[in-house]
């Protein structure tokens, strides 16, 4: 894999609203013109196909990971420059976690929900010095964010956990953030 290796998290599901998949495209098309590669879940629906379409259409690397079990449901691409299918999510997680120098989290679901959180828990326990990115730009995640901060304020989690995550409004504020340092 060329470059610098940048993890997406983002939904498959493709109910999610066209400003979302336009977002992903963007996305994509960015890590492309920064000569970067995309590991990503290895799926061609709905924000994750887009991420990787506009990747491949700038030029850019794609490395999918992808359970078995899920090759079927979520449409395995393809177009996929390296695609690895795994036994289980846990493995996915670890080679997708390997392979990337940086994570970047667009809105998503549960799935997302749950890369981001144990790539944000890593990386404040200090079992990585990779930048956990989140880009929401219309505030998808502001619940979320409202909670782990009442977490805080309740002596649950640390400050300097929350410190960590790197939460972005932009395309370009998200890439100069997951960017080689």
């Amino acid at each position: 894999m060329a470059g610098h290796g940048v993890c997406v998290y983002c939904a498959s599901n493709s109910n999610v609203p066209r400003g979302h998949l336009d977002l992903a495209d963007e996305v994509g098309a960015g890590i492309a013109d920064r000569g970067w590669s995309l590991v990503w879940g290895g799926s061609s629906a709905a924000m994750m196909g887009a991420v990787a379409r506009a990747v491949r259409r700038g030029g850019g690397h794609t490395l999918g990971v992808i359970p078995q079990g899920l090759v079927d449901l979520e449409v395995a691409d393809p177009e996929a420059d390296e695609l690895v299918v795994v036994d289980t999510m846990r493995e996915r997680k670890r080679i997708m976690d390997d392979r990337a120098d940086a994570f970047l989290a667009l809105p998503g679901g549960l799935g997302t929900l749950e890369e981001l959180f144990e790539v944000w828990t890593a990386g404040y326990l200090g079992m990585h010095r990779k930048p956990v990115v989140v880009l929401d730009p219309d505030d998808h995640y502001a619940g979320l964010l409202e909670w782990t901060r009442g977490l805080a304020a309740k002596g649950f989690v640390s400050p300097a956990s929350l410190d960590f995550l790197v939460v972005t409004r932009t395309v370009d504020e998200a890439l100069d953030a997951v960017a080689p340092r």
